[in-house]
């Protein structure tokens, strides 16, 4: 099939175009590089069914036909998606709409990168996919957090309306190569600073507890929700339903990477989730998924992915 990846060139993006190719697609890219890198799709560049497109969806989309959509185009990190608030809301909502609009056009099927983060501070443990959420809807989170249910929204609003063939996940932690060191998400920041020997900053106690999921586990997740059938269209929770603290999480790193960095604490920044886990019953029942990665092998894999790139990976310009 010729698919789109919005987003194509950020962490998980790359990692979707690369699994595309393999299973024998043509795969377009689009990317405007805020938080993507050319060097996550350097290995790509040479592959004649990829093709990379430098583009910001909140711009309308013009392409040739496509048989499917992934997007996963917005800035997911809070160091990220707070430096500029109206655009990482504009990118979740009008961007969504443009998606929605192309493939309105060609009947392509469309399928949205949500977030865990439409759960806000929950007060269910674990986390439903019937669970309306606990948001702040003016805190410093909420451009973000806010920006993919009004995304979540707008689908199924098309898909009801206009017969749009629409898929939603709901991603939880994710990590692995291609993580950018800067990114401001935990298991990133941890593995930046134990293998730099500084020491590892936890908000709070670093009691506050968190899911990881492998990037590779989450890309299978989001290849079969994709290609199940139309009937089912979501939305289905995408996570490791294992739970550590944040605590656990830098007593870990610290081991797996022989640093001597000690923990030290700062306060909690506002609106950050006490508790996160996903109940992923759904897609166990429907999608026949389960992540198979465990915790420290994940860890591991990243750890040698940052070690590699010398623990410094700066940013290129566009």
């Amino acid at each position: 099939m010729r698919i789109l990846v919005t987003g194509g060139a950020g962490f998980i993006g790359s990692h979707l175009c690369r699994k595309l190719l393999g299973e024998g697609h043509e795969v377009i890219c689009l990317d405007n590089l805020f938080t993507g890198s050319r060097r996550n799709i350097a290995d790509l560049q040479e592959n004649k069914r990829f093709h990379f497109q430098f583009h910001d969806i909140v711009q309308p989309l013009r392409l040739d036909e496509v048989e499917q959509i992934y997007n996963l185009a917005c800035p997911a990190s809070p160091v990220h998606y707070q430096q500029n608030p109206v655009k990482t809301i504009e990118t979740s909502f009008i961007g969504a709409r443009n998606v929605l609009d192309l493939a309105s056009v060609f009947g392509a099927r469309v399928l949205q990168a949500s977030t865990s983060e439409v759960y806000g501070d929950p007060t269910q443990h674990p986390q439903q996919e019937s669970y309306w959420g606990n948001v702040n809807p003016i805190g410093i989170r909420s451009c973000y957090d806010e920006g993919k249910r009004a995304a979540e929204t707008l689908f199924f609003d098309y898909h009801r309306q206009f017969k749009t063939e629409i898929k939603v996940v709901r991603i939880f932690n994710t990590y692995g190569p291609n993580m950018q060191k800067d990114d401001g998400r935990v298991i990133s920041n941890f593995i930046v600073q134990a293998l730099e020997g500084r020491d590892l900053t936890v908000y709070g106690e670093g009691l506050q507890t968190r899911s990881f999921c492998y990037v590779s586990d989450l890309v299978e997740g989001l290849c079969r929700m994709m290609n199940r059938s139309a009937n089912f269209t979501g939305p289905v929770n995408l996570g490791n339903p294992g739970e550590y603290t944040v605590r656990e999480l830098a007593e870990t790193v610290i081991r797996l990477t022989g640093s001597k960095s000690k923990i030290v604490c700062q306060p909690l920044p506002e609106d950050d989730p006490k508790r996160r886990k996903p109940d992923i019953t759904l897609a166990e029942t429907i999608l026949d998924w389960r992540p198979s990665v465990p915790l420290e092998e994940g860890l591991t894999k990243t750890i040698a992915f940052f070690k590699r790139a010398g623990a410094d990976s700066p940013k290129e310009e566009r």
